[in-house]
């Protein structure tokens, strides 16, 4: 049949059956196709659906060039663009299809496979507000309802409420709205409600198995809601499906580093890193997870790789500093001043150079400069940090009221018999990570992480509690009996199993902040070790002040907040060894590095452990760090730390008027008072 001859009628005729084809038959198609453009040559919709069934048939170079021939030739069509960028990420080529991505996108704003699309690779990249202003635009142009449409120009706008009242009228009318559940999860996501966001896309899941952005949706919810086992097996659901898709598998590498699987997590961003190789963000979490498997050198190197392709990527160059063993070259020094010279500069890289400056002229001995960064660092910090001292000093009067005596013995026998936990609390920067490397050094005993899992519980009893955000966890433990204490407590045991990976009898969870839960973590495990970790209250004060912490720690950013959080830490302890005498055991920092053979031996008693030598030599423990201190615990303990505060005294007033009687009453003050008076 010669097509160029025949009536259009034939030619469209042709092209239906060739897209009848494609659905079934690729090989078929493709021959099809090329007797279509060999009767009607450089025909654009041909050699379009070509393209496509090039690569249903796994030719994708081959898709690639047709591709790229078309757009030669009509350049602004934004459907072969989509494909091109389409294809371009189905091989790996990552850059390239965020590129053809964009162009589509600006031709064609409607278009919302492009906009879902554009969302998975800059997800996969790391840049979130990217992503979720492409994810926003898919959502608001993938109905023609318009009662759905109107929600999403208005969650597209970030206008909560107005999304938030049209997208509950909608579900009113039509209860089974696959679309809007997961647009009015969205909505609850945004505004922290993760428990209604989840109820949300697991009934829509429910109706609807096959919609796979809500199950991208509930998996990220899933992630952010401290459930990473549950949150990996619905993203191993959508990589069955599509196994190229970028943005699922960052999610997977993310989740694999919460649960410890640092080589799975390492590979996934060593994949991504081919497909997008200039990217400085995927860089930076390739060498966070290179950090925490003890591959320093590697993760420099990485971190350099970011710095070199975004030198004004601010957290880059705070993770070098970060490693705290990494010394910056004059070169650098001058980059980090250039680039706080900028006007445009965004803050939170601001921020981050402040920090890394402050490091690296601390390094040099120039304190007062040093000082100043590490000031303006925290200046910016926390005014994206909102940090209360008196709702801080309320809780802590709270638990001291409610735990006394009579309040422990009414609930003896209560909570998970499990021995399993030693946690470490205390305040950041304390010497708790040492701790926690010696413990582990010992096999009966596995290290994992700072674990939410207690964090958690408490909010789950804050919501039980009803009475909004002023609402303390107390209201609700209060009431509860042996059976729900003990269901805590083996909740508790059985949500960080997916952390441990070997048949070590104890493992640590070294959550600083756990120190205000003491009193929940005596009634839900009883049998777990406490053990609190304390350092002199200027040098543990001061460490926190330089430390720009990820995510947590809001008081840290001010040498006020930091000396009142620090008396209230010692207040609600002190009360604790009062009300459960020997319940927890105190661990001096100067204690440890003075005579770290006897306290070491004190420890492993508390814990019921045999003494092991290799706790001695916990320098030699290879297994992953997740902390600040990762690269200094893989050191011998040294002495250089314990008095580098006193460098930055003149300006550490605050702190010492802050932390006020609890400074002069601090045990190794007093001896090393006593030993100059002797």
């Amino acid at each position: 049949m010669n097509l160029a001859t025949e009536p259009s009628g034939t030619l469209q005729q042709a092209m239906a059956h060739a897209g009848r084809l494609l659905a079934c038959d690729p090989a078929q198609a493709l021959a099809q196709l090329r007797e279509i453009l060999i009767a009607a040559p450089s025909h654009p919709e041909a050699t379009l659906m070509l393209a496509i069934a090039q690569v249903a048939d796994g030719a994708l170079d081959a898709a690639i060039d047709t591709l790229h021939a078309l757009v030669a030739a009509q350049p602004n069509w934004a459907k072969a663009h989509l494909e091109l960028g389409l294809a371009h990420g189905r091989a790996g080529q990552g850059d390239a299809a965020l590129s053809s991505l964009r162009r589509a996108v600006e031709l064609k704003p409607d278009t919302p496979q492009a906009w879902r699309a554009l969302g998975d690779h800059l997800a996969a990249t790391g840049d979130d507000q990217g992503s979720e202003a492409a994810y926003a635009q898919h959502l608001r142009y993938a109905t023609r309802d318009p009662q759905l449409l109107r929600a999403a120009a208005a969650l597209c706008n970030n206008r909560i409420a107005e999304a938030e009242s049209l997208l509950r009228a909608q579900l009113r009318r039509a209860p089974t709205d696959t679309a809007a559940m997961r647009m009015l999860a969205e909505v609850a996501a945004r505004l922290g409600r993760h428990e209604d966001a989840q109820a949300l896309l697991e009934r829509c899941l429910e109706l609807a198995p096959e919609f796979h952005a809500a199950r991208q949706n509930y998996a990220l919810v899933l992630y952010r809601g401290n459930q990473p086992a549950q949150a990996l097996a619905q993203i191993q659901i959508l990589l069955d499906v599509d196994r190229y898709n970028p943005s699922y598998r960052n999610l997977k590498a993310v989740i694999l580093g919460r649960i410890g699987d640092y080589d799975g997590a390492i590979q996934l961003f060593a994949a991504l890193l081919a497909e997008y190789p200039n990217n400085a963000r995927i860089w930076l979490s390739h060498g966070h997870t290179l950090k925490t498997a003890g591959r320093s050198e590697q993760a420099i190197a990485a971190y350099r790789r970011s710095t070199a392709l975004e030198l004004g990527f601010g957290e880059a160059w705070w993770s070098l500093a970060n490693l705290k063993t990494f010394r910056f070259e004059d070169a650098d020094i001058q980059v980090m001043q250039r680039q706080l010279a900028r006007s445009d500069l965004d803050i939170a890289h601001r921020y981050h150079f402040e920090f890394a400056l402050g490091k690296a002229l601390e390094d040099r001995a120039e304190y007062a400069e040093s000082f100043r960064h590490y000031d303006l660092g925290n200046i910016l910090r926390r005014k994206s940090v909102p940090h209360s001292a008196d709702q801080v000093s309320a809780r802590v009067r709270r638990a001291i009221e409610l735990f006394t005596p009579e309040f422990f013995a009414q609930r003896r026998g209560s909570g998970s018999p499990a021995a399993d936990p030693i946690f470490v609390v205390g305040l950041p920067r304390s010497g708790s990570t040492l701790i926690e490397q010696i413990l582990s050094s010992h096999p009966a005993v596995e290290g994992t992480m700072e674990l939410p899992e207690i964090i958690s519980m408490t909010r789950l009893l804050r919501r039980r509690a009803g009475k909004g955000a002023q609402a303390t966890y107390y209201d609700t433990l209060a009431t509860l009996e042996p059976d729900a204490l003990r269901e805590l407590g083996e909740g508790y045991i059985a949500h960080t199993r997916i952390q441990r990976k070997t048949s070590a009898p104890h493992f640590i969870d070294k959550m600083p902040n756990n120190f205000l839960h003491v009193g929940l973590i005596h009634l839900v495990l009883p049998h777990a070790r406490i053990i609190d970790a304390r350092r002199h209250p200027m040098a543990c004060g001061f460490s926190c002040f330089k430390q720009h912490f990820a995510r947590g720690q809001n008081f840290t950013y001010s040498l006020d907040d930091l000396g009142r959080y620090y008396r209230d830490y010692v207040a609600l302890m002190a009360h604790f060894d009062r009300v459960l005498p020997g319940r927890v055991q105190r661990v001096d920092y100067e204690r440890l590095v003075d005579d770290t053979d006897g306290q070491v031996r004190a420890l492993l008693d508390y814990c019921g452990l045999p003494f092991d030598p290799a706790c001695l030599r916990f320098f030699d423990n290879d297994r992953p760090v997740r902390t600040a201190s990762s690269e200094q615990v893989r050191q011998p303990i040294y002495r250089d730390g314990l008095e580098q505060w006193r460098h930055y005294a003149p300006w550490l007033g605050p702190l010492k008027t802050a932390l006020g009687s609890v400074l002069d009453g601090y045990p190794m003050q007093q001896r090393r008072e006593g030993d100059a008076r002797a």
